[in-house]
């Protein structure tokens, strides 16, 4: 980060014309602004759905697969993206199927638990492959907050690929699981096989995650997954206009803390993170103001509007 940082010179400058030349005048920077556009797009439209079905548990424990999945990877000589998409895979389907079984008997709560299961045994597996590792583990602070650096026309390959399949799948389901999603007994009713939809939105909700990682780190996975659709549908309740939206508020956060990161050489994860939730506490209090306007200052009760 700091040779980045070397490069990029003093900072922003008052001409954003020239800052973004300077940002695309490296190749790797390409690269990068590239995969952050495919990651914010992907986890914008998963996220989307992850927010409106409660599932923000259960993709906050598939973030932290990336560890145990990374720290295994290396323990095997492959790439860390390898175990990132590995682990959060299986793990996503344990928690599909086996909270799916459980949700018939136990509710919301069994859900839980198992996910709260799964989360413990994968930092456990990755306690363990990592006292197994003998070798110096570098780059642990860009698995954990992410970087720009080193991103290749390969990864940015594969990020295509799993975005494509991945919106691909949500055009094909998103009906179905939209309606399970606002009410799933009604939906399973009128015979919409909600379990088989729960375990396959898990699975592409792992693939985001695993995508997510690589920009943002494990530990920060969640301010793209999160923060721009929740902002969205504070925004707006409306279902097309909601994912449009959170896709392309994710990437105007996705470009900016790439370009933060650029011109002052901290982690890109702790920029994204930040522009992510300033945008939220924006959008949350305009909210507040709309619905309860008798709270700006100067401003008279409507009780007493008329005294």
């Amino acid at each position: 980060m700091p040779a980045a940082s070397a490069l990029a010179g003093a900072g922003l400058s008052p001409d954003p014309i020239s800052d973004l030349q300077q940002l695309t005048e490296y190749p790797f920077m390409v690269n990068a602004l590239e995969a952050g556009t495919i990651v914010a797009v992907t986890a914008g439209a998963v996220g989307w759905f992850m927010v409106l079905r409660r599932q923000t548990f259960a993709g906050h424990t598939l973030s932290l697969m990336a560890f145990p999945g990374a720290t295994f990877a290396l323990l095997l000589g492959l790439s860390a993206a390898a175990g990132y998409f590995a682990f959060a895979t299986v793990a996503a389907l344990v928690i599909g199927v086996a909270g799916g079984a459980q949700s018939d008997h136990g509710g919301r709560g069994q859900v839980s638990a198992v996910t709260g299961s799964v989360q413990a045994f994968g930092l456990a597996c990755g306690f363990l492959f990592l006292s197994l590792y003998r070798g110096v583990l570098a780059n642990y602070e860009s698995l954990l907050f992410g970087s720009f650096l080193g991103i290749t026309r390969a990864q940015v390959l594969t990020l295509a690929i799993v975005a494509a399949a991945t919106l691909g799948v949500i055009a094909v389901i998103g009906r179905p699981l939209l309606f399970a999603s606002i009410d799933e007994g009604v939906a399973r009713a009128r015979g919409v096989p909600t379990r088989a939809l729960a375990s396959g939105f898990l699975l592409l909700l792992g693939l985001a995650v695993a995508a997510t990682a690589q920009i943002t780190g494990v530990l920060l996975v969640f301010a793209l997954l999160v923060a721009p659709p929740a902002t969205a549908q504070l925004i707006t309740p409306r279902v097309g206009l909601g994912l449009a939206l959170s896709i392309a508020l994710g990437v105007f956060v996705s470009w900016l803390g790439l370009a933060l990161a650029y011109f002052y050489g901290y982690p890109v994860g702790f920029y994204i993170t930040t522009v992510a939730f300033a945008m939220y506490v924006i959008a949350r209090a305009a909210r507040a103001i709309v619905e309860h306007p008798t709270f700006l200052p100067g401003r008279a009760p409507v009780a007493d509007a008329g005294a």
